[in-house]
């Protein structure tokens, strides 16, 4: 029997600025995001939780502030990774998906932000071409099913590699073992 890998404790610099308290097992992060006050939603929680597949270069989170008929929506971003001394900082490479909480079927947006990052140079055709491979092959594992190499059951969303690290408390409110006060 082989021992699952430990929870580490990872910190994550968000778009908005923010690093944000994680914990990473194997190949998956997921951390805590305060949602910036323009933002929230009166009576909505203020946090969202993000899981980051680093080996796919995926961020999928389940934003809170969903209302009316995207509520409980998955939005996905095709993702850059660095790793630095201060912990993991996610690039937007342009591509989202937006998925339903049955994932019978799902929307790919932005490609024109894509195409505008191509020709305004902000990206070249090679980061390009690594988006749009990684946005098919995240599409044939995680939402098409058998018929195409899914690893997880037909139409199972999120990827059950989040399983583990779903049922966690908000780490926002817990103090790391690195000694940052909760929500820093």
């Amino acid at each position: 029997m082989t021992t699952p890998p430990p929870i580490e404790n990872v910190s994550v610099l968000h778009r908005t600025g923010q690093w944000c308290p994680g914990r990473r097992i194997g190949e998956v992060v997921a951390y805590d995001v305060r949602i910036l006050p323009e933002y929230q939603v009166p009576g909505r929680p203020t946090v969202d939780r993000s899981y980051l597949l680093l080996d796919q270069g995926i961020q999928l989170t389940r934003p809170v502030v969903f209302e009316g008929p995207v509520e409980g929506w998955w939005y996905v971003d095709l993702v850059e990774i660095e790793r630095t001394e201060a912990g993991l900082v996610v690039h937007d490479l342009y591509v989202d998906l937006l998925i339903p909480p049955r994932a019978e079927r799902y929307h790919v947006l932005d490609l024109d932000e894509l195409a505008d990052a191509l020709s305004g140079g902000q990206i070249t055709a090679a980061q390009c071409a690594t988006v749009l491979s990684r946005t098919q092959r995240f599409i044939d594992r995680h939402l098409r099913g058998t018929e195409k190499g899914s690893v997880d059951p037909p139409h199972q969303f999120p990827p059950a590699s989040i399983a583990e690290l779903e049922p966690l408390p908000c780490f926002l409110e817990q103090t790391p073992r690195t000694g940052m006060q909760p929500g820093t």
